[in-house]
């Protein structure tokens, strides 16, 4: 199928030596780890962002550390620190409770790992993002006796969209490329597939170009859904005009 793809586009001279079904899988793997991660990371936005806003210290006190925390430590060490951990907590589990080894499922792992580190960037976005809504816009829904979810979805989260979708953009291109990380953790995602493929044929350097050109390829496509976003919750305004 890759090589189907790079002879409609022209390049047919790139063969992919029969690594083709490797590469998509790995392609096909890092676009389900991007998606799940994506989905955590929002969901631990959306709550990191109102217990910032809240004015219960008890919520806003450990949100305010878990994005100092998260933002201020490398990826990388996060992945290492986040995958242990969490090992290493599930078999004193299984020890304690004298269960078979449980060996926690790479997948699994880097979503969490994924979601857990990008939420403190998604909680910053939205809380930017609800700021920015007009304050008499919350009051107009609540003087109409609408209750707080509804004032959040008819009234708050349409506006604040239009302000964070930049910064989610952002985000997602970010988070996108950091699942190459998840390679050390032992998931067979692109970058690992494009390695294994560029050491069993002694051509690493021409499969990490063809790794880079995926992700070129679907950066791009995210890009067009973005704008298309930005268009969807701009109606109304100069920006949805361009």
């Amino acid at each position: 199928m890759l090589d189907d793809l790079l002879q409609h586009l022209g390049l047919g001279a790139f063969s992919l030596r029969g690594f083709g079904p490797l590469l998509l899988q790995g392609t096909w793997m890092t676009l389900q780890l991007s998606f799940m991660s994506l989905l955590v990371s929002v969901g631990l936005g959306l709550f990191g962002a109102s217990a910032k806003l809240s004015a219960l210290p008890l919520l806003r006190i450990p949100a305010q550390l878990y994005t100092t925390l998260i933002r201020g430590v490398p990826d990388l060490v996060l992945m290492l620190l986040i995958f242990y951990s969490l090992q290493t907590g599930l078999t004193s589990l299984t020890d304690a409770m004298e269960w078979d080894y449980i060996e926690i499922n790479p997948f699994a792992a880097g979503v969490i790992t994924l979601g857990f580190i990008y939420g403190a960037y998604f909680t910053e976005t939205f809380r930017g993002a609800i700021l920015a809504v007009p304050r008499g816009q919350v009051e107009a829904a609540t003087a109409y006796g609408l209750k707080r979810f509804q004032r959040f979805r008819f009234v708050v989260f349409p506006q604040m969209m239009r302000f964070a979708l930049p910064g989610i953009g952002n985000n997602w291109m970010v988070m996108l490329k950091a699942t190459a990380l998840v390679s050390i953790i032992g998931l067979a995602d692109l970058v690992k597939a494009a390695q294994d493929a560029g050491k069993s044929s002694y051509q690493l350097f021409y499969f990490l170009v063809v790794a880079a050109f995926i992700y070129l390829l679907i950066t791009s496509a995210s890009n067009v859904a973005l704008r298309w976003l930005e268009r969807r919750y701009n109606v109304g305004t100069r920006e949805a005009l361009r």
